[in-house]
């Protein structure tokens, strides 16, 4: 027999951002919670409000299986004594398992005579049980939680009320001081006090009391509506999912609603007023067929039809005092010279500890220089590159940033273009933000390209080099976003960047001007590359490389990102060839043995000097030659080259295993056979670390 349970917890209003979230943190909870008890259930069905977090389980098992199995206890010799009697050991772990001496019998395992016993274990009746699911509950993580009332107790908001029925049986569960029962509680201003018949009534109960308690409903709701504002007006309405998702989760009954404002504010920049209406409204944005702005915007009540037109008249005159503001903001700007910015930058703090932004810029302009000179941008973008680099940062100061933070870089863009700045300038200006998140748009331009790196770079350089790295999951300043986004940019442009060099480079050109730039950089210090490295990990499991690849390409010698990539690539479309298990096998071995030279392998600019005179048949002196003009050509050859010269070298490598010892008693003739080893190793590590792969 199966029943269904329904669990609610009622609580004041969620952040919406979190409900998503955290549904779905129970869920995996919940689920854990039956499996660890060995309960059965069909499925588990999750519902979730700015109000209340519920789940329901049905055809859950009314009790636990009964378990029968044989347990094992001490060897035969320790459980009895010389004259046969049980000892303290047998007779504790008899007591154990809830048993009797009686109960023993012997069988032999491997030789040897062990104690075993049969056991039986009722299962329990699933209702006894279900009141420690308070303590799921109550073990939910979040990241901002509270205290209320005398409670020690924190979580990310005051439970007012808990329902939990055994299909129509009450739970006896308690959170706190507020005990389980079939009652819940409608829309906080249009409904009352609902009871919950049973779990399988559970969402008509509460939409009786105007609550839609399944999220997905409610965001189809929300999107039906807003469909048929569409039609009716031959309107286009971008429904942004992480908008939708929001709107969703502030709402307990949707309705949604049309609201205008004066046209004269679409004087104003289409992302000034999206802005004003997404970020700080939770607006939709109206536009006509050729993708116009319009002077409408679509919002979502909280609530039925009733008084609508009073709804609709609070949020027109919330809208317009916001576009009052950004009216007012983009005339004074627009009194604002790009130069009279940039001098105010040098009041401006980057960080405390590293300086101000105007000495950033100051960095990011010389760095930006050195990155498009290796990349090969011509005169002319270098010109623009020195132009954008020398202003970027100037919207910072502006009325308009001042008031909306996320438009920085697309306002630069905007009053560039206003004051006479050339449109590649004005777009790089807005690209160096990019990418600001780990899916979003990347530069286009060469130059915002050169420019969102050179800027990253120089982040991530100085906070490590005041101590402020990224710890454990806490990374306040986004180095790690940052971090992947350079890596995002190198993979879209294809260009080489070899971290360890770059940052070689960098600590150069900074260290020359302590004045100039603010701050010098530490000579010695390898973090900076661990943490690219450990992103390029992350990177490379988003692009489904295996995860032997991943290691084979981020702990070889090569450190450069582009080169790693295409590394990486190169394996995967090589794993499957009929040759790869043997070509890899054969390296791998000439890989092992030479880590036993690790002074000549890892001492990267020596030679390795090899005396032919020592070799005593054809075998090494057949390797020697391949492995002679493989060296000779080896700079000149493309990665896919490179791949395909080492691996061509099995057959004369599995000729030399099969005629050579190479750890032979002789010093001499050993040290010369690990340095032939060597050699293979050191061009292999430049590819990959192909010791790590899986070829099994």
């Amino acid at each position: 027999m199966a029943k269904d349970l329904l669990v609610e917890v009622g609580l004041e209003e969620i952040p919406a951002h979190l409900v998503t979230p955290t549904a779905a943190q129970l869920e995996k909870k919940v689920t854990a919670f039956f499996d660890s008890h060995s309960l059965s259930f069909q499925s588990i069905e999750m519902f979730s409000t700015p109000r209340r977090l519920a789940f329901r389980v049905n055809q859950l098992a009314e009790k636990q299986p009964d378990v029968s199995e044989k347990v094992k206890g001490p060897a035969k010799k320790i459980a009895c004594d010389a004259d046969g009697n049980w000892s303290k050991a047998a007779e504790g772990f008899v007591r154990g398992q809830g048993g009797s001496t009686e109960d023993i019998f012997f069988e032999e395992v491997k030789g040897v005579e062990y104690v075993f016993i049969n056991k039986f274990t009722p299962g329990k009746d699933t209702l006894t049980l279900l009141p420690e699911l308070s303590d799921v509950i109550m073990h939910l993580t979040f990241p901002i939680s509270m205290r209320w009332a005398d409670y020690d107790f924190s979580y990310i908001r005051p439970i007012h009320w808990l329902v939990a029925l055994w299909d129509e049986e009450i739970v006896p569960m308690t959170i706190l001081d507020v005990t389980a029962s079939n009652e819940s509680r409608g829309h906080r201003f249009l409904g009352g006090k609902v009871v919950v018949s049973s779990p399988r009534t559970y969402e008509q109960n509460l939409k009786d009391d105007w609550v839609i308690v399944d999220a997905e409903e409610r965001k189809q709701m929300i999107v039906s509506q807003i469909d048929d504002f569409s039609r009716e007006n031959d309107w286009q309405i971008e429904l942004d999912d992480n908008l939708l998702e929001e709107v969703t989760n502030l709402v307990e009954y949707p309705t949604a609603f049309i609201g205008s404002f004066s046209d004269s504010y679409l004087s104003i920049p289409d992302e000034v007023l999206v802005t004003s209406m997404k970020e700080h409204q939770r607006y939709f944005d109206v536009r006509d067929a050729s993708g116009r702005l319009l002077p409408y915007f679509i919002s979502v009540r909280n609530g039925d039809d009733r008084h609508l037109e009073n709804v609709i008249k609070g949020n027109e005159k919330v809208l317009v005092a916001r576009l009052e503001d950004a009216a007012f903001f983009y005339e004074e700007d627009q009194q604002l010279t790009i130069d009279a910015c940039v001098e105010k930058l040098k009041t401006v703090t980057f960080h405390e500890k590293i300086g101000t932004m105007y000495e950033k810029m100051q960095r990011v302009s010389a760095i930006a220089q050195m990155i498009a000179r290796k990349e090969g941008l011509n005169s002319e973008e270098l010109a623009d590159l020195e132009r954008a680099s020398a202003i970027y940062k100037f919207d910072l100061v502006t009325n308009m940033v001042g008031e909306f933070p996320e438009l920085q870089g697309i306002m630069g863009e905007k009053y560039a273009l206003l004051q006479g700045e050339k449109p590649t300038v004005a777009q790089a200006i807005r690209e160096h933000y990019l990418p600001s998140s780990s899916d979003s748009a990347l530069p286009e331009s060469n130059i915002g390209a050169v420019l969102a790196v050179a800027d990253k770079m120089d982040t991530l350089m100085t906070f490590f080099a005041v101590g402020l790295e990224p710890t454990g999951s806490n990374d306040p300043y986004a180095l790690r976003r940052q971090t992947y986004g350079i890596i995002r940019i190198i993979n879209d442009k294809q260009w080489r960047f070899p971290v360890a060099r770059v940052e070689s480079d960098v600590k150069q050109l900074i260290n020359q001007d302590v004045d100039l730039f603010g701050l010098q950089l530490s000579d010695n210090d390898t973090a900076v590359q661990s943490f690219f490295k450990n992103r390029m990990k992350q990177w490379f499991s988003s692009q489904s490389v295996r995860h032997d690849i991943i290691e084979a390409v981020t702990e070889s010698s090569q450190d450069d990102l582009y080169q790693m990539m295409k590394a990486s690539e190169i394996l995967k479309n090589n794993a499957n060839a009929s040759d790869f298990k043997s070509s890899i096998e054969a390296l791998t071995r000439v890989i092992n043995l030479a880590l036993k030279e690790e002074e000549l392998l890892f001492n990267r600019g020596g030679e390795i000097e090899i005396d032919s005179s020592l070799f005593e048949n054809e075998s090494e002196q057949a390797l020697y030659d391949a492995v002679e003009d493989l060296e000779n050509h080896f700079s000149d050859k493309t990665l896919k080259e490179t791949y395909d010269a080492l691996k061509n070298l099995r057959p004369l490598i599995e000729d030399y295993f099969d005629n050579t010892m190479v750890m032979v008693d002789d010093i001499a003739v050993r040290r010369n056979r690990l340095k032939q080893l060597a050699k293979i190793t050191r061009m292999a590590l430049s590819f990959a670390s192909l010791d790590r792969l899986i070829v099994k």
